[in-house]
């Protein structure tokens, strides 16, 4: 689990910087582009590289058809939703859209009839007894809060640096590598640690160092400099959130069985995409609304530029932004607070028992 945490984050960094490097010398669209041959390269390393598996046994494997479309659409439709939801930077609200509404309503329902599709199926896509225990559901509700914190956080502080701060998208890379190392070490450190001491005090450590690394972040301001606002911020950010990767996976996979560790891991993954909506569609209405609200009250209607009234206009959007963008990092400390409080009132494995998985 420390080595997939490792080629995890080692792949964020090089990301930070092929984005930075496609947008400053190609074009933003190669950003999404270049996963399409990564995809196609994987996909023919894979025949080559993984084990086969042992024989299947004679009824071993069932279709859970129904509850895969509904499962499906239903997390389709509440991520559709949420992409949509999220306040304009005009300060244009949409959770009252007809599209916001009728997705997140189909959603509810589509989910529901999953729940009760997968406790009547022979062959449950979502078995059930996976969440039965305690300490795993703990994991994924704090996996779905940490895909929601950084998310959020991120999309918000790559804008913050590059509108107030005025960083090209290749220095924004850059910029970001420090907290990815730092996620590195979090994670290498974690591997070492939950032996010793376990998954719990980890867990609450880590998450205790997310929320202080994210309020450090919501007091950036448009004066402030890289070494003084980000660079200590991100560090103790990206090891609370490095020191949470490796005891969530182990947790959500401690004590099940071989035919269930696929879907037990997944559901760690799908949480944590899933807070990825949640988290933009939260974070962005509320940044949003206080720059428009911000922007209003002292007179500044956009970014534009040059000598005279531009200039003033540009400086008072700025600084709407930087308020704005500000109260996004306290939601997301918020969020993290969240995920420390289940870190302290759901998780109770002992580490002989994590040890003995």
């Amino acid at each position: 689990m420390g080595v997939y945490a490792a080629m995890s984050v080692a792949g964020s960094s090089v990301g930070l910087l092929a984005g930075g490097l496609l947008v400053a010398y190609a074009d933003w669209r190669w950003v999404l582009f270049v996963n399409v041959p990564i995809g196609i390269a994987v996909a023919v390393a894979a025949r080559f590289v993984l084990v086969p598996g042992a024989a299947r046994r004679p009824g071993s494997f069932g279709l859970d058809l129904p509850g895969t479309i509904t499962g499906t659409a239903g997390v389709v439709a509440l991520v559709y939703g949420l992409s949509n939801a999220a306040t304009s930077p005009d300060g244009t609200s949409h959770w009252g859209d007809f599209r916001v509404v009728f997705s997140l309503a189909a959603s509810a329902v589509l989910l529901a009839a999953f729940a009760v599709i997968e406790a009547r199926s022979r062959h449950a896509l979502l078995p059930g007894r996976l969440l039965r225990n305690r300490d795993r559901v703990g994991a994924y509700l704090m996996m779905l809060g940490v895909g929601t914190a950084i998310a959020g956080v991120f999309f918000f502080l790559t804008l913050f640096v590059q509108d107030v701060w005025g960083y090209s998208a290749l220095r924004t890379g850059v910029a970001f590598l420090p907290v990815t190392a730092a996620m590195l070490v979090g994670a290498v450190g974690a591997t070492a640690l939950v032996p010793r001491i376990g998954a719990r005090p980890v867990l609450v450590g880590g998450s205790a160092a997310a929320v202080g690394g994210l309020y450090w972040l919501s007091l950036m301001s448009s004066q402030g400099t890289y070494a003084g606002d980000l660079l200590g911020a991100g560090l103790v950010l990206g090891v609370g959130f490095g020191l949470l990767i490796v005891p969530l996976q182990l947790l959500s996979l401690t004590r099940v069985g071989e035919a269930d560790s696929g879907v037990a891991a997944s559901l760690l993954n799908a949480g944590r995409q899933v807070g990825g909506a949640i988290g933009l569609a939260v974070l962005g209405t509320v940044a949003w609304t206080v720059v428009a609200d911000n922007a209003r009250g002292h007179g500044g209607g956009g970014g534009g530029g040059g000598g005279g009234a531009g200039a003033v206009v540009s400086a008072a959007y700025r600084h709407a932004l930087v308020v704005g963008f500000d109260r996004a990092f306290l939601v997301g400390a918020g969020i993290a607070v969240l995920i420390l409080v289940v870190a302290v009132t759901m998780i109770r494995i002992r580490r002989a028992d994590l040890a003995g998985s």
